[in-house]
């Protein structure tokens, strides 16, 4: 069964960083094209970041590009999402998932608020 687990957020200050973990069972990176979202209260999920399946390739919205980036380590299932500069804008949940056919049980993601 496939299992996605996103941990790392907390409160930080704006221009402050944090660093997101996704720890993924039941399948493989390396197969997948793997996402982040996130969601913020009354928002529409977006996208902000993705890793090919290649697991070297990578887009970041515009939004946040040049602040966050993206890793991964295929042989733990483990993808990290580091993120630099945070603004008040970036407060959201942020959840992993498969980038296009995406897995049904998107977890309890992690929040992430940056606020003074």
């Amino acid at each position: 069964q496939v299992q996605l687990v996103e941990s790392g957020g907390g409160l930080v200050q704006p221009g402050g960083s944090l660093r997101l973990s996704c720890a993924a069972s039941g399948f493989t990176f390396s197969c997948y094209a793997i996402g982040w979202f996130r969601q913020a209260p009354g928002k529409e999920r977006e996208l902000v970041a993705t890793i090919g399946s290649a697991g070297g390739s990578t887009n970041y919205a515009d939004s946040v590009k040049s602040r966050f980036t993206i890793s991964t380590v295929n042989a733990k299932n483990t993808m990290y999402h580091q993120k630099n500069s945070l603004r008040p804008e970036d407060t959201a949940g942020y959840y992993c998932n498969a980038r296009w056919r995406h897995f049904p049980d998107w977890g309890g993601g992690a929040q992430v608020t940056a606020s003074a």
